[in-house]
C-alpha cells in the first residue's frame, strides 16, 4: 500500500519551507494591522509599532529567522514604518527615519545589556577554564549512589551554579555532558526512567533559579531595565533574592518529589555511582591557577551583588563589568579577549538590545499605554483587587509563554505592556506597580511544560534521554504548582513584603 504522506528530503528542506511560510504570514499579517484604520486614542506610530510588536512575536515564536536576523529586521521596519509616522510630540511633523533609528537602537544604551554582555562573559570564562565542570563535580561527588539523592544533587547543582554562571544555557550545558556520564557509568538505558528524571531536573532546576537569582538570566534583566527606565526604581541583587528564593526553594523540593513520583528510577542505588563521580573529578586534576583566579573574582562579585545598598553604593552592572576587565587584563591570566568572543553568543545581546528598544518604542508612541486599557477593559480588571489582577496576568503570561521559545524574548513583548497596564489600574486597587511587575516577570520564567519554552530545554531534549510527553506529563503539573504557589505567596509573604 503506497503511504501519502511524503516523509521530507533529508536536506531540511521541508523545515525551510515552513520558515518561509511563518515569515511571510509575519510580513502579512503586519500589511493586515497597517491597512486597518488608526483605532481612535492610539497614534498613528503607536499604530504602525503595534504591527511591529505582532510581525516580531510571530517571528519569536515560530523562529523563523534567527534571533541576530530578527533584530535587524525589527530595526529597519521601526526605522522606515515609524520614521514615517507623525512625531507624537509635534503631529504636525514627521519624525524621520534618523530619529526613528534612534528609538530602534534606544536598547543599547542600558546598563542591563552591559550586565547581560558581562554575564556572557562570566559563563565563557567558566567554560574555558572548566569551572563551572568542577562546582558540579565537588557537589555531586557528596551526594552517595541512591537514585534519589543522585536527583537532588542534580537539582543542588543548579542551585548552586545560578550564582555563578548567570547564563541558563550555560549551566545546563555545563551539566548536560555530566549527567551523561553518569547514566552511561551507571550502566542504565539512555531512555530509563533514571536517565529523563535526571535530564528534565538538570533544565527544570535551572528554570526554577532563573527566578530565584536576579543576575541568573537575560530575561531579568529585560524587566529589570524596563522598571528602572519607565518606573525610575532600582531593584538591588539582595531585594531581588529575598523576594524570589522562598519561592525557588519550594519548586526546588516540589521539583524532586514530583518527579520521584511521577517518574520512579528503576533502582534505588546504583553500584559504582560515586566512584564515577570522584574518578572524573580526578581526570580534572587539581584546581589550576586560572580557576582559582577565577572562583576568587566569582566569590568577591557574589559578595558585592548580595551587598549592593546596604555596604557599598555600587550597582550589578558596574560591578560585573569591573570583574570582566579585570579578567582580562594581561598578566591575569584568565581568559583573552580572542578567547572569549568565539564563546559569547552575540546573537543573545542583539536580542537583548533590541528587545529593550521596541518595549520602549511601545511605551513612547502610547502604544503600550493604549493596548494596556484595551486588555484592562476586555478582562474587566479596573474592578478587581490587587491579588485577582495577579492572577489574570500570571495566567496570562503562562498561555502566552506555550507559543514562545525564549523567555527574553517574552519579557521584551510583555513587560512593557504589564506595566502599563498596571500603571492604569485605579488607586483604589492598591496595586505596587514595581513589586508586581517584579512578581509576574518570575513567571515569565515558568518554561516548564515544552521542551520549546526555552532554550535549556532544547539542550537537555537533544540527549535523547526523555520524551516530549514525558516533559510534558512532569511539566503541566510542576507549571500548576508554580502557579499556585505564587498565589499563596503573593496573598502571604510577597504581601508582608509589600509587593503585592
Amino acid at each position: 500500500m503506497s503511504n501519502n504522506v511524503q516523509s521530507c528530503p533529508a536536506d531540511g528542506s521541508c523545515e525551510r519551507n515552513l520558515k518561509y511560510l511563518y515569515l511571510a504570514a509575519a510580513f502579512a499579517l503586519l500589511g493586515v494591522i497597517l491597512a486597518i484604520p488608526t483605532p481612535e486614542g492610539l497614534t498613528v506610530a503607536g499604530h504602525r509599532m503595534l504591527g511591529i510588536l505582532v510581525f516580531s512575536v510571530v517571528i519569536w515564536m515560530s523562529e523563523a529567522v534567527s534571533y541576530p536576523t530578527s533584530a535587524a529586521v525589527i530595526m529597519s521596519l521601526m526605522a522606515f514604518l515609524v520614521g514615517l509616522a507623525p512625531n507624537v510630540a509635534s503631529p504636525d511633523k514627521l519624525l524621520g527615519t534618523s530619529k526613528a533609528l534612534e528609538m530602534a537602537l534606544a536598547g543599547f544604551n542600558n546598563s542591563a545589556l552591559a550586565l547581560v554582555g558581562g554575564a556572557l562573559f562570566l559563563a565563557a570564562a567558566m567554560t574555558k577554564t572548566g569551572l563551572d565542570r568542577r562546582i558540579a563535580l565537588v557537589v555531586l561527588s557528596k551526594i552517595g549512589a541512591k537514585t534519589n539523592r543522585v536527583l537532588a544533587g542534580v537539582i543542588l547543582v543548579g542551585f548552586f551554579l545560578s550564582f555563578f554562571v548567570p547564563s541558563t544555557t550555560a549551566r545546563v550545558s555545563c551539566m548536560v555532558p555530566i549527567v551523561m556520564g553518569i547514566i552511561l557509568a551507571f550502566g542504565v538505558e539512555k531512555k530509563s526512567r533514571f536517565a529523563a528524571i535526571l535530564m528534565i531536573a538538570t533544565a527544570q532546576a535551572d528554570s526554577i533559579w532563573n527566578v530565584g537569582i536576579k543576575t541568573a538570566a537575560a530575561q531579568n534583566m529585560i524587566a529589570l531595565g524596563f522598571i528602572e527606565k519607565q518606573l525610575g526604581v532600582y531593584i538591588s541583587w539582595l531585594d531581588w533574592f529575598i523576594a524570589a528564593a522562598p519561592f525557588a526553594i519550594i519548586m526546588s523540593v516540589v521539583l524532586y518529589f514530583l518527579l520521584l513520583k511521577m517518574m520512579p528510577p528503576e533502582t534505588e542505588e546504583i553500584a559504582g555511582g560515586k566512584e564515577t563521580i570522584m574518578k572524573a573529578l580526578k581526570e580534572l586534576g587539581p584546581m589550576k591557577a586560572e580557576e582559582k583566579k577565577l572562583f576568587g573574582i566569582s566569590l568577591i562579585l557574589l559578595c558585592l551583588w548580595a551587598t549592593e545598598k546596604v555596604l557599598h553604593p555600587f550597582d550589578t552592572s558596574s560591578t560585573t563589568i569591573a570583574a570582566i576587565t579585570i579578567m582580562l587584563l594581561p598578566g591575569v591570566g584568565i581568559m583573552t579577549w580572542q578567547e572569549a568572543q568565539s564563546k559569547i553568543p552575540w546573537g543573545t545581546l542583539l536580542l537583548f538590545g533590541i528587545g529593550i528598544s521596541l518595549g520602549s518604542a511601545l511605551l513612547s508612541t502610547k502604544a503600550a499605554a493604549w493596548l494596556a486599557k484595551m486588555i484592562v477593559g476586555w478582562f474587566g480588571l479596573q474592578a478587581m483587587p490587587a491579588l485577582i489582577v495577579f492572577a489574570v496576568l500570571a495566567a496570562f503570561l503562562i498561555i502566552i509563554h506555550l507559543g514562545f521559545a525564549s523567555a527574553t524574548a517574552l519579557a521584551a513583548a510583555m513587560i512593557p505592556i504589564i506595566i502599563s497596564i498596571l500603571q492604569g489600574m485605579p488607586p483604589t486597587s492598591g496595586i505596587n506597580v514595581v513589586g508586581m511587575t517584579m512578581l509576574l516577570q518570575y513567571v515569565i520564567s515558568f518554561g516548564f511544560i515544552l521542551p520549546v519554552n526555552a532554550p535549556q530545554n532544547m539542550v537537555a531534549y537533544a540527549t535523547e534521554t526523555f520524551e516530549v510527553r514525558d516533559f510534558i506529563r512532569t511539566g503541566v503539573p510542576l507549571c500548576i504548582i508554580a502557579y499556585l504557589t505564587t498565589l499563596l505567596l503573593a496573598s502571604t509573604y510577597w504581601k508582608w513584603l509589600g509587593l503585592v
